[in-house]
């Protein structure tokens, strides 16, 4: 089973939210998912994020691939740094 982390769209029309989940690659966008381990609002200025490190850690750890954007929000949070080193076992 191939895990990914991506957004799953929540909100009304013209005024999204996302939650962000780990899932099942094969699951539509807005289907079924594993684990929510975090928040995305791009409404609010400047956007708000909200992400559960050690979850998110955890699941990276056992293999789950972030999609583009999330990849993008972890970064910009220093979980992808932290993720890295923690593999590089520095």
């Amino acid at each position: 089973m191939a895990v990914k982390i991506r957004l799953k769209r929540m909100g009304a029309k013209k005024s999204p939210f996302y939650r962000i989940v780990v899932a099942d690659s094969r699951s539509p966008r807005d289907g079924r998912y594993i684990e929510v381990v975090g928040t995305y609002n791009p409404v609010t200025q400047p956007a708000e994020v909200k992400i559960n490190e050690e979850l998110t850690l955890k699941w990276l750890s056992n293999g789950a691939k972030p999609s583009d954007t999330v990849r993008n929000l972890l970064s910009k949070e220093g979980i992808m740094e932290k993720f890295h080193n923690a593999k590089l076992g520095k």
